[in-house]
């Protein structure tokens, strides 16, 4: 048996809803299935106003114009992410102020962060790692007091809730991740929730190309302008019609996910016990979407050792990111390893280990029982 990294799941209702969109000969941005996912996306999570992106790099990149992100603003970030996080930013001049990350998360360490704040800071951008919400409220009373823009890059943790709120929600803006490694799989998508009233309008500008073109689809005008800057941050409507069918399907998805959450959590709680290794924490204030499972061992060597014996009976587990701030473009910025030694640590050490829906179905017994049989052998 073969156990992929990651496997893309169908609910049924896919190939449907993409040939009901392909035949109506409307298949760009904003169309039927663009504004039934948004719908879906407002009432299932309360979301503010959602613009759906062509991927989750597009709905960072949004959120930074949005929030007039200009060349020497700094923006303060964990260096334990990917690189779309800070592209969406040096795009656009700005310089990333990288953050240590909690042992127990890796979500930015928010204790950490009030020390980096200057007088050019502009923003902050934690991220949900594995679908685990960051310490959001805190987050959001250090922007409060320092008056600082907060846009919390939520591209794994759709579904998942904050104490009683979606993720999402509270940060003045939030993006999310529709690609096809994520629980709900567009291909390619994104969504930018836009979470400040006064800047819809201009969003709505900024996702088509700069023009007001909303205002002629909505009957105020009869022409419309360039108006701003902007950009084509519209997904497809056959991509959206897609994703429809998957987000129909969050609850039966999420439940049949929490099996694999489960299974590790049993299988490397012994071994945790035992100091061997560790895995993310979950506070019981947060519910989880269950989009991954990571688990720190005590050496690189054991880390390596593991997921090079998993690939003896096909099941692919993965390093996790590589920290940016000791990679070669971190290091232009000046950064060395050693300025984040928790961050560089961590990052040596993580497995992430096979994580799909299909898998909660199929083949989570062999995968278990073979991750056992090679832990017992390293730790033994």
């Amino acid at each position: 048996m073969q156990i992929p990294f990651n496997k893309v799941y169908f609910t049924g209702n896919e190939e449907t809803y993409m040939l009901e969109s392909l035949h109506s000969g409307k298949h760009c941005g904003n169309h039927s299935f663009c504004n039934k996912v948004i719908n879906l996306m407002k009432q299932t999570h309360n979301y503010n106003e959602v613009f759906l992106t062509p991927s989750g790099t597009a709905a960072l990149e949004m959120g930074a114009l949005l929030a007039n992100i200009c060349p020497g603003d700094e923006v303060i970030l964990p260096s334990y992410t990917f690189s779309s996080t800070v592209n969406a930013i040096v795009i656009f001049g700005a310089v990333p102020i990288f953050c240590e990350v909690e042992k127990e998360t890796m979500n930015i360490d928010t204790s950490k962060i009030e020390a980096l704040i200057t007088s050019k800071t502009k923003m902050i951008i934690p991220i949900d790692y594995a679908g685990v919400s960051c310490e959001i409220d805190e987050i959001m009373e250090i922007a409060s007091k320092h008056n600082l823009i907060v846009m919390q890059d939520c591209a794994q943790s759709y579904g998942t809730y904050y104490k009683g709120k979606a993720c999402g929600t509270q940060a003045h803006l939030a993006t999310f991740s529709f690609h096809e490694t994520k629980n709900f799989n567009a291909g390619e998508g994104g969504a930018l929730i836009v979470n400040k009233p006064e800047w819809e309008e201009r969003a709505h500008f900024l996702q088509e190309k700069g023009t007001d073109r909303r205002l002629v689809l909505k009957g105020v005008k009869n022409k419309y302008s360039w108006v701003d800057k902007g950009s084509s941050y519209l997904l497809s409507d056959i991509l959206a019609a897609m994703l429809l069918a998957q987000l129909e399907a969050e609850n039966a998805m999420k439940l049949v996910r929490s099996n694999i959450t489960s299974a590790y959590i049993k299988l490397f709680s012994t071994f945790k016990a035992k100091g061997k290794l560790s895995y993310f924490k979950v506070p019981e204030y947060i519910e989880l979407n269950h989009h991954a499972f990571w688990v720190i061992f005590d050496t690189q060597e054991n880390s390596e050792t593991f997921m090079n014996r998993l690939r003896e009976y096909s099941i692919y587990a993965y390093i996790g990111y590589l920290p940016l701030h000791s990679a070669p473009k971190g290091l232009e910025y000046g950064y060395k390893a050693k300025d984040l030694p928790i961050t560089e640590d961590l990052g040596n050490r993580i497995v992430r280990l096979p994580f799909y829906t299909e898998l909660g179905e199929t083949g989570l017994d062999y995968c278990i029982d073979s991750m056992k049989l090679v832990l017992s052998e390293i730790y033994s």
